[in-house]
């Protein structure tokens, strides 16, 4: 309790002044200390112990994992002279608390081939977020069938993982199948249907969904409504994402968030509706962040405003001095007018500064395996087929309609060069390991941690037609479900 309202040090004197302290109350302080991110006064009280139990040792990886201290916690679970399922659910869930998915994945490999240990509820809802968002889709088919087979009753905890995981891994239809399958449900169950489905692009069913659910009576929540104003902006759908917009604090009294304002922004900057979306921002009721921002720069972007995008921009660079991509456009866009002396002023502070994009990254999991790839990567010992299959493929995917978007090259190469450069980005190697190494007619699904790039989105379309293969593409904002030579998205993204 005390810990909760903030004070430590009255706890502290209680445990300091009880005559018998037992493991009891050790573990407590522990849990307590790691509560508040004080890891540090965890671990001393953590090793002032005479004797720990299971408890004790989870506790203190737990905290670890909440301050982000990984390695110290993953260096106290490997001393534990015995582990059970707690201590193993503490590790794993530290790793996919923190965003080390893949670590999560080959620990919980090593719990059950290597330790032989049985997972319990706990274990398998950490794993299937992990496999969320890797897009490990073998891995979480395989827990579902355990949990079939040991006849575990689809809770709301359970039944929510499976549902995300599936929708995740771009399989939104399982996901439904889940969720029907459900014996009850909550606003969260809800929540990853209307979300699922607007991140498919099938914003028809996300808006359907949210009508049965209030139907149903349960009340949305900020989530909710981030999904059916995701469903929109996919959609195009401006004046119905404005009014679910208002409905959130009028019908439901739900105050925006940040992440909602720029939702909206979005979708009127990708309209062309670029006043309002700056009037909009203009009104927050919080302080605009990057995203948003950002949202109006990429609406600046594609209609060529330049001097708002400019605006918008050095907001950016307000918030964010580093924010690659602001560099990156007020360079591009002082040149498309004629501003050379200032495009050059961003290209040499960029030179200098050593600022560099967030390298793209992107992920497919093969024969129950997760594979990384990072643009230009040469790392998997299966490289030479990979570039080999990217080359074999060049001459029927020109053939086929496919021209090298080098307008998105920004380094003063050559022409050649830049389709080199184009062609090592991280989902077409992934897309290329995927084809050498699954059977012919089998669906590739990759999973990227930005926002596809134009190339990459004609490269997929012509690619899917020139093999014959359905290409599943889930980047930072939606899936691309990419099927004889035609996107999902309707190039609309």
């Amino acid at each position: 309790m005390y810990f909760k309202l903030g004070r430590q040090s009255v706890a502290r004197k209680l445990f300091d002044e009880m005559p018998i302290r037992d493991v009891v109350s050790y573990n407590t302080l522990i849990a307590g200390y790691s509560s508040c991110g004080q890891a540090g006064i965890a671990r001393e009280v953590f090793d002032s112990m005479s004797e720990r139990s299971f408890v004790s040792w989870s506790a203190m990886i737990a905290g670890y994992s909440k301050s982000g201290d990984l390695d110290a916690a993953r260096e106290l679970f490997e001393r534990m002279p015995e582990r059970n399922v707690v201590c193993w659910n503490a590790m794993i869930a530290g790793y996919a608390q923190n965003e080390r998915f893949s670590e999560a994945v080959k620990i919980f490999r090593r719990m059950l081939q290597v330790e032989g240990m049985k997972p319990n509820e706990v274990t398998l809802v950490s794993v299937l977020s992990a496999c969320a968002n890797l897009g490990a889709l073998g891995l979480g088919k395989w827990i579902h069938r355990y949990v079939e087979r040991a006849s575990t009753r689809l809770g709301l905890f359970l039944g929510n993982a499976l549902s995300d995981m599936y929708s995740k891994c771009g399989c939104i239809a399982e996901a439904r199948k889940v969720f029907d399958e459900m014996p009850e449900r909550d606003v969260i169950s809800w929540s990853i249907i209307v979300t699922g489905t607007a991140m498919h692009g099938l914003w028809n069913e996300a808006i359907a969904c949210f009508h049965e659910m209030l139907q149903q009576g349960t009340k949305p929540n900020d989530i909710t409504f981030m999904g059916i104003l995701s469903a929109c902006t996919h959609a195009g759908l401006v004046d119905d994402g404005l009014e679910y917009f208002d409905r959130m604090s009028r019908e439901f009294g739900i105050d925006p968030k940040v992440e909602h304002y720029g939702c909206v922004v979005d979708l009127l900057s990708r309209a062309g509706r670029l006043d309002e979306a700056e009037n909009l921002i203009s009104s927050m009721r919080v302080s605009p962040n990057a995203i948003v921002w950002g949202a109006l720069l990429g609406g600046c972007r594609i209609y060529g405003d330049v001097d708002r995008g400019e605006r918008a921009a050095h907001r950016i660079l307000q918030l964010d001095p580093d924010h690659s991509g602001s560099h990156i456009y007020l360079a591009n866009a002082y040149a498309s007018v004629g501003k050379l002396e200032e495009a050059a002023k961003y290209r040499v502070w960029m030179r200098e500064k050593q600022v560099v994009k967030t390298p793209g990254c992107s992920w497919i999991e093969i024969d129950n395996a997760v594979y990384e790839f990072l643009m230009g990567d040469r790392s998997h010992p299966q490289s030479g087929k990979i570039y080999a299959m990217i080359r074999s493929l060049a001459p029927r995917m020109k053939l086929a309609g496919y021209v090298p978007n080098t307008s998105l090259v920004c380094q003063s190469i050559d022409e050649e060069e830049k389709e080199n450069a184009l062609a090592m980005h991280s989902e077409k190697l992934a897309v290329a390991f995927g084809l050498v190494s699954t059977e012919e007619g089998a669906t590739i699904r990759v999973v990227k941690n930005l926002r596809v790039c134009k190339d990459c989105h004609d490269y997929m379309k012509v690619m899917s037609q020139v093999v014959a293969r359905e290409i599943v593409l889930r980047d930072r904002n939606r899936f691309h479900h990419f099927k004889d030579g035609v996107c999902s998205c309707k190039d609309y993204w």
